[in-house]
C-alpha cells in the first residue's frame, strides 16, 4: 500500500509505532539501516538523518563522510518478527548529498533514473524474481555448519523435506509485510529451497528482493537455522541463482520484446560482474542447469534466456545467469538500459539455440560465445565497457572489480 507522509505520521502516531527502520544498501546491495524513535520521523522526512558515509562499503572516504536519508513514505512496512506493542516499521530511503542533491552512488537511485529514462521513452518494465537458497544446520554454539538440514530433492514433500514449514513461514511474513509470493518449493540440492515472486514495477520489485533476503534469514535465525544465498555453497550439486524475469512493454504500441531480449544478449557478457559479483558466482555457471553460453530458445532451461510458455501477450524473458549476491538495483538498472539500447537499435535476436546445452557436442557449442567463466574476466569485461560506463559511476564499478568477494 502506498502511503503518503502524512499518513505515515498519522499511522505511526495511531498504531503505537516507536521506532522506524530507515533502510538502504551499500553499493553491493548489503541492506543497512538505522533506527529512530518515532518524535524524529517528522524532521527525518523535512531536513533527512545524517549518516557515517565513510563506514559503508563503496560510499566514500573520511573527509567527506555526511549523508543524509530521507525516507520514502510509500514504502511504509511493519516488520512482523518485532513486538505488536510498541511496533516496528520501515522505509526505505533516499540518499542525498548534505546540499540536498542525490547522491550519486545511491543505487536505488540509479534505478529511480533508469526507470525515468525508460518512460521518456515510452518503455515500461515488470520484474518478478526466482530466489534459491540453501539452509543449514547450527552447530551447538549457534555456528552456521555445512550440513543441510535435509537431503530431498526437486520438488519433494515432506518427510523428505523438512523445509515445508520454514517457507510457509517465510511466505506469511512476506505477505505481511505486503508482498506476494507466487509459489515455493524444495529444489534439487540437499536443504536447498526457492520461492518465486509475482510482478511488479522495477523498483518495486529490487526493495521486495531486499526485503525478501532479510526475512528469509529473520526466519531461518528463529527455527534454529542458516539461510545461505551464496551461489555455490555445496560442490557437486546445484547452485542457487536469482532468476530474473522482465515483461516489457511499450504503452503506445509496437513489439518490443524480442529488441529488448537482444539488447540484454548484446550486453550481457559486459555487465555479468553485476549479476554475478563474487568469485563462487563463476563455480555454478556452467553446470547443473546454470548457463554458460549467450544464447536463448524457448522453454528450455539449458539456456542462457529461455522464454516460458505463457498464454498470449504474456510472454517474458526469463535470464538465467544472475544470482543472489547481485545488488538488485544495480542489475535491473543494467537490464533496463542494455533492453531499451536493443530497442532503440532495433537490434535482432539470434536464431534460437533449440538444444539441450549440457549434452551438445563440442562443434554445436563452437558457435555460441560464453559468459565469463572467472570474477577476472567479468571484472576486465566491465573495466572496458563504454556501456557499462555510460550507466554505472566509476567509483562502483571499481568498487566492484577491485573487491573480488
Amino acid at each position: 500500500m502506498l502511503y503518503s507522509i502524512d499518513e505515515v505520521l498519522d499511522y505511526v502516531r495511531e498504531e503505537d509505532v516507536k521506532f522506524i527502520r530507515l533502510a538502504f544498501c551499500d553499493v553491493f546491495g548489503t541492506p543497512k539501516n538505522i533506527s529512530i524513535p518515532a518524535a524524529e520521523l517528522e524532521s527525518a522526512f523535512r531536513f533527512g538523518i545524517s549518516i557515517d558515509a565513510s563506514a559503508i562499503a563503496g560510499f566514500g572516504e573520511e573527509s567527506h563522510s555526511d549523508l543524509f536519508l530521507y525516507p520514502d513514505s510509500t514504502t511504509l512496512s511493519v516488520l512482523p518478527w518485532r513486538p505488536s506493542h510498541g511496533r516496528v516499521v520501515r522505509m526505505f530511503c533516499d540518499i542525498k548529498l548534505p546540499n540536498g542533491e542525490a547522491f550519486a552512488l545511491d543505487c536505488r537511485g540509479l534505478l529511480k533514473k533508469a526507470v525515468a529514462e525508460a518512460a521518456k521513452r515510452g518503455l515500461g518494465c515488470n520484474f518478478g524474481a526466482e530466489y534459491e537458497f540453501y539452509l543449514f544446520k547450527k552447530d551447538e554454539n549457534g555456528v552456521p555448519t555445512s550440513v543441510p538440514m535435509d537431503n530431498a530433492g526437486y520438488m519433494d514433500m515432506a518427510p523428505e523435506d523438512l523445509g515445508e514449514n520454514v517457507r510457509r513461514e517465510i511466505c506469511l511474513t512476506l505477505e505481511e509485510m505486503g508482498i506476494a509470493p507466487e509459489a515455493s518449493h524444495h529444489e534439487e540440492g540437499p536443504g536447498q529451497n526457492e520461492v518465486d515472486f509475482r510482478y511488479s514495477d522495477p523498483l518495486s520489485a529490487a526493495d521486495n528482493s531486499v526485503t525478501f533476503k532479510t526475512v528469509v534469514k529473520t526466519v531461518a535465525a528463529r527455527n534454529g537455522l542458516h539461510a545461505c544465498f551464496d551461489p555455490k555453497p555445496i560442490a557437486n550439486t546445484s547452485g542457487s541463482g536469482m532468476h530474473i524475469n522482465v515483461s516489457p512493454e511499450m504503452p503506445k504500441g509496437g513489439d518490443c520484446f524480442y529488441s529488448f531480449m537482444a539488447g540484454v544478449l548484446e550486453h550481457i557478457y559486459e555487465i555479468t560482474l553485476f549479476l554475478n559479483p563474487t568469485t563462487q558466482s563463476y563455480l555454478r555457471l556452467g553446470s547443473h542447469k546454470a548457463p554458460q553460453y549467450i544464447s536463448w530458445s524457448p522453454e528450455n532451461r539449458s539456456q542462457l534466456i529461455r522464454i516460458p510458455a505463457a498464454g498470449k501477450g504474456q510472454n517474458r524473458i526469463e535470464l538465467r545467469s544472475p544470482d543472489a549476491n547481485a545488488n538488485p538495483y544495480l542489475a535491473y538498472t543494467l537490464l533496463i538500459y542494455a533492453g531499451l539500447d536493443g530497442i532503440e537499435r532495433s537490434l535482432t535476436a539470434p536464431r534460437s539455440a533449440d538444444f539441450n546445452f549440457f549434452t551438445a557436442d563440442d562443434k554445436q557449442l563452437s558457435a555460441y560465445k560464453k559468459l565469463p567463466v572467472s570474477f577476472a574476466e567479468a571484472a576486465q569485461a566491465a573495466k572496458n565497457s563504454a556501456f557499462v560506463k555510460a550507466h554505472i559511476p566509476p567509483q562502483i564499478i571499481s568498487e566492484f572489480i577491485s573487491c573480488g568477494r
